[in-house]
Parts: structure tokens; sequence; C-alpha cells
């Protein structure tokens, strides 16, 4: 069997780094790539996979990256920021930033991998809980993040007859260096729990369309337990922890 080639985006930490490990595991032949090139060649050193320094917002950069690849089996975009502030501080340049990063960065990502994805091909875009539930004070990431999953089901339309497949991974917070630019508390899960939503995906038979994975620790997703309070007290929403 041929070995399979994955593109992972953001790959010099966090979610990246969790999923290009994963890949080597199943025997992908990875390449890995982010704006940092040190950070990068290391994460590449220890995992054991290639890796090409590239802004996947600039589509010359990011052709350096597809040209690194026979062929991409599959690509996990997971390159992204996680900053901002509230919209009366915010400057033009601060939201252009994020939306570059984040949303510029899909497109360009996708449409780079798309001439050289097989039948059976597939795209995994790592999006935000906060796309569809915004987050204040980061008014430009979840307007990013909403705009991510829209892409994606515009994509999912346009690719199906091509027998590639695209999905969403929706993390609340991940335990990761961008979520302590967040002053509040807040319950997180691990980059290795996005990394096996991405292994589960890549095992899936081909028949099988799983178009969106949520993912939240449990006790600050839909599941989590009321919290207690005295008879007769009013109930609070959108308490922070």
């Amino acid at each position: 069997m041929a070995t399979r080639t994955a593109i992972v985006t953001g790959g010099s930490g966090g979610i990246g780094r969790a999923c290009a490990l994963v890949l080597h595991e199943r025997g992908y032949d990875v390449v890995l790539t982010a704006r940092r090139a040190e950070p990068l060649a290391e994460a590449a050193r220890e995992i054991g996979c290639r890796f090409v320094a590239a802004d996947c917002a600039e589509p010359d950069e990011f052709a350096r990256v597809v040209a690194a690849c026979g062929q991409v089996d599959l690509l996990v975009h997971s390159a992204g920021v996680l900053r901002g502030t509230f919209v009366r501080k915010e400057r033009i340049e601060q939201f252009d930033a994020v939306i570059r990063a984040n949303l510029r960065s899909t497109f360009v990502a996708v449409q780079g991998v798309l001439p050289i994805m097989p039948v059976r091909g597939r795209i995994v875009l790592i999006s935000s809980s906060a796309g569809s539930q915004g987050m204040k004070g980061r008014s430009a990431y979840s307007a990013s993040k909403g705009a991510v999953n829209a892409f994606a089901d515009a994509l999912r339309g346009e690719v199906v007859r091509d027998g590639i497949h695209v999905n969403v991974i929706v993390p609340a917070p991940v335990e990761t260096a961008m979520l302590e630019t967040v002053t509040f508390e807040m319950h997180a899960i691990q980059a290795s729990d996005v990394a096996s939503a991405v292994g589960y995906l890549d095992g899936l038979d081909p028949r099988v369309v799983v178009p969106r994975i949520d993912l939240h620790a449990v006790e600050s997703g839909p599941l989590a337990p009321a919290p207690l309070r005295p008879p007769g007290a009013a109930a609070t929403t959108g308490a922070r922890r």
C-alpha cells in the first residue's frame, strides 16, 4: 500500500503538533508547516516528519508546501490565532489580521491542495465553539471561526462529486499556548483530544460522512450538570468561571 501524505498547518505546537504526531503514528508521510521556522523544525524532529516553513495565508508561500508533496491525501488546517479585544477598542488592522490568519489561510490552504487531492481525500478544518457561540472580547476570532464553519459547508457541496470528505472539528477551549491570552477561567480539553478526533475521522469507512465533530469538557458542555442553588434563588445564565 502506497504511503499517504498529510499536510498539517500550524504544526509548530498545540493542536497542529498533536495532530501531526497521531498521523505519523498512523503511517502518514506528514509535512508540517507553520510560520516560525525554529519551533517548526523542533516539532518535526521530535515527530520524525518533514517540514516547510511558510505562511499559509500567502498563496505563493503555501505553494512551496504543496510542491513538497506528490499528492495530498489529507489536509489538517490548524493554523490560526486567538487574538483581539472588545469591539469598542479593536483597531481595523487587528481585526483584519485575525481574519487573515484564520479565514484567509483556510481558503489558501484548501485551494492549494485540491488540485493534487485524490478520490477519498480528506480536508479537516479546526474551528472553535466560538464560531457558534461568540466569545466576548474576541469578536474577530468568533466571526472568523463562524465563517470557517460556513466555508466548510459550502466546500463540502463542491467536492462531494470528487469523492473528497470535508470535516470540521469544533472544540471548546483547548489547553494550548493560545489560551493563555484569555484572562478568565474556562474548562479546557487537551490538544491530544482534538488529535484523537482527527485519527477517528481518518479511520472511517469512506462511505461514512461526518460533517462536524463538537468537542468540549464535560464540565462546560450541554450535558454539564446544572449548578445547585438555594430554593427561591434566581437562576443565572452566562456565568463566567
